[in-house]
């Protein structure tokens, strides 16, 4: 067996004390990311979207939240089935429930914090503009919603927080719509503690006609805890009154863990999380030692820069980590001072998900970096070598692929947009064609939409991307892996250095 130069020998010890340190550091992490979700939040958030998303009221003509087509319809489902999930008075058999005077729980076991809040946006009138032939015919004219264009003037009664505008001075992100992008701000009011003084609310608003041809959205927001599974719920419901008539629906429900330190397994999470603290630092400060030992050569690596985008992504889990807790802790104590207001947990809910997402793409770039360890394995020094080598080449069949791609993306847009929902917008055709090309798509639609045009379109984008494209890009990697397989079976692996160290 031959014995590795000292050079070498050295290089593998650090290699692999350095994989050993990752490998902790990624276990850690891992422990930390997989302890911020379970089950119970798809499980709750599957009771609560049956409950408020599809069950039906007798008294509501069967209006569900999904099915809601028009105004009418968004008060038969506010006075019917928001209503009875919202207030659980009654046991199966009738009883009353005791707890019902201080407090609200849904399903029995989902403490509802505060109370449920509604709000809607409007656009004044006089928004558009009316061709000058139809001026005469019509009178109002209500654009669809734009920030400048929203009604701010108080209205109706004209004598409650629901009649007047308010500017709410909120860090929640603006919600995105099918048809919009929506402010914070709105004609606001809070449901009641009881069921039947919300009853009598909204019997009172729909007669007095809260909403108007200038409303846009409605958002109904409420926030609920379980203390089974030590859950927060955070739901928000959203319809939309777009200006071309009717409603679209769409809805936000979020289980978060926001109070982390209850149990053992909490209190060990903790510590990991201390752990991880440091494992950061001290990453911070071999890179630094790294940038002023290397300086510009430094930023040529691209295992460098992964290691900068670990580095940055890592302190800013921290610190919103930190500025949670404390948001939490105030945000509880004013709830609990004060059960008759809305608490706005929407806020620390979206974040929390944003945080999630961040950790998660963190956790990825974290696997992807054990390649940086692990390349002295023949076989990923071939895939990377083959994917370095024919850069060039993938760059420039990329420009080709795009190209054809984009001009029939646009083919579809705007020959089918108007009637077949998959090319009703221009992100929407793009995510089509990839369906395409892996056979989910229903070509019966295309041909509905256009006899002639739908065939051709169907059968030359797949002859020219799938036949012709893809088949080229295989080509160009096959060949490319075949000069480097035939490289490297002249040149001696660095195998037999880790080999024979391990051996020792």
């Amino acid at each position: 067996t031959r014995r590795p130069s000292y050079g070498k020998e050295q290089q593998v010890k650090s290699i692999l004390r350095e994989l050993l340190v990752y490998i902790v550091f990624l276990t850690d992490l891992c422990i930390l990311t997989f302890g911020m979700v379970s089950t119970d939040m798809y499980y709750l958030n599957r009771v609560m979207s049956h409950l408020f998303l599809e069950t039906p009221s007798s008294e509501a003509d069967g209006v569900t939240f999904r099915s809601i087509g028009s105004i009418a319809d968004f008060w038969k489902f506010a006075e019917g089935p928001l209503l009875d999930g919202l207030y659980w008075d009654k046991w199966y058999n009738n009883v009353t429930l005791t707890t019902q005077k201080t407090s609200s729980h849904i399903y029995y076991e989902n403490l509802l914090l505060g109370v449920a809040q509604i709000r809607q946006l409007k656009v004044r009138n006089g928004t558009c503009s009316i061709y000058p032939y139809f001026r005469t015919l019509l009178k109002d004219c209500y654009s669809e919603y734009r920030y400048r264009a929203e009604d701010r003037a108080a209205f109706g009664l004209k004598n409650g927080s629901e009649w007047k505008y308010l500017s709410v001075s909120s860090l929640s992100p603006w919600y995105w719509g099918y048809v919009g992008l929506y402010s914070n701000g709105g004609f606001i009011f809070t449901l009641p503690k009881s069921k039947q003084e919300s009853a009598e609310k909204l019997v009172s608003l729909r007669q007095n006609s809260w909403l108007t041809r200038g409303t846009r959205v409605v958002f109904i927001d409420f926030s609920m805890y379980n203390a089974n599974i030590n859950l927060f719920c955070i739901i928000r419901l959203v319809v939309e009154f777009p200006a071309t008539g009717g409603a679209l629906t769409s809805s936000q429900i979020y289980s978060v863990k926001l109070l982390r330190y209850v149990t053992y397994y909490d209190y060990f999470l903790a510590s990991c999380e201390v752990t991880f603290c440091l494992f950061v630092i001290a990453f911070i400060i071999h890179e630094i030692i790294k940038i002023a030992t290397l300086k510009a050569e430094y930023f040529r690596s691209a295992w460098n820069w992964l290691n900068i985008l670990l580095v940055v992504i890592s302190v800013l889990a921290i610190a919103f980590n930190i500025y949670r807790t404390v948001e939490v802790s105030l945000l509880m104590e004013e709830l609990l001072s004060n059960s008759s207001v809305y608490p706005d947990f929407y806020f620390l809910a979206s974040w929390q998900v944003h945080y999630n997402n961040m950790i998660a793409v963190n956790v990825f770039f974290a696997w992807i970096k054990i390649f940086k360890y692990v390349s002295f394995n023949k076989t990923m020094t071939q895939l990377s070598s083959t994917l370095s080598r024919c850069a060039k080449d993938i760059i420039g069949f990329a420009i080709m692929f795009f190209i054809i791609f984009f001009a029939y993306a646009q083919l579809g847009y705007l020959v089918f947009g108007s009637q077949v929902d998959e090319f009703s917008t221009f992100q929407n055709c793009i995510f089509t064609q990839f369906r395409i090309v892996l056979g989910d798509f229903n070509f019966a639609t295309i041909e509905e939409a256009n006899s002639i045009l739908g065939p051709i379109y169907f059968i030359t984008f797949v002859f020219s991307v799938f036949f012709v494209l893809l088949n080229m890009f295989l080509a160009i990697i096959n060949d490319t892996y075949s000069e480097v397989k035939a490289d490297f079976a002249a040149i001696p692996s660095q195998e037999f250095a880790i080999s024979d160290f391990l051996s020792q």
